[in-house]
């Protein structure tokens, strides 16, 4: 038997009720309804929702790094870019340096 049941479920609200575009709570990850009708869920319907919330939180996580790996990837290539232009840049410095 898990802890959990042997206690109340406590609300996962943190005070920032503040939703993302599909509608979830950004500190909490419960839909609308799910906050509005905490009080009425049963215990078993409440963990099933803090379940989902997990799930939420760990796909949102996985959005945000991967959004955070695109950002440095296009980072790397305008370096890339940057360093190609500018050693397309020395070499021919060079070689005008060598016709004078």
């Amino acid at each position: 038997m898990d802890q959990i049941e042997f206690f109340a479920i406590q609300s996962p609200c943190s005070r920032v009720c503040e939703t993302d575009k599909q509608g979830y709570c950004i500190k909490c990850f419960r839909s609308r309804e799910e906050r509005f009708n905490w009080l009425t869920f049963s215990d078993s319907q409440k963990q099933q929702i803090l379940r989902l919330c997990k799930q939420r939180s760990l796909r949102r996580r996985y959005q945000l790094a991967q959004q955070h790996r695109q950002q440095q990837l296009q980072q790397l290539q305008q370096l890339q870019q940057l360093q190609q232009q500018n050693s397309l840049s020395n070499t021919q410095s060079a070689q005008m340096d060598f016709i004078f």
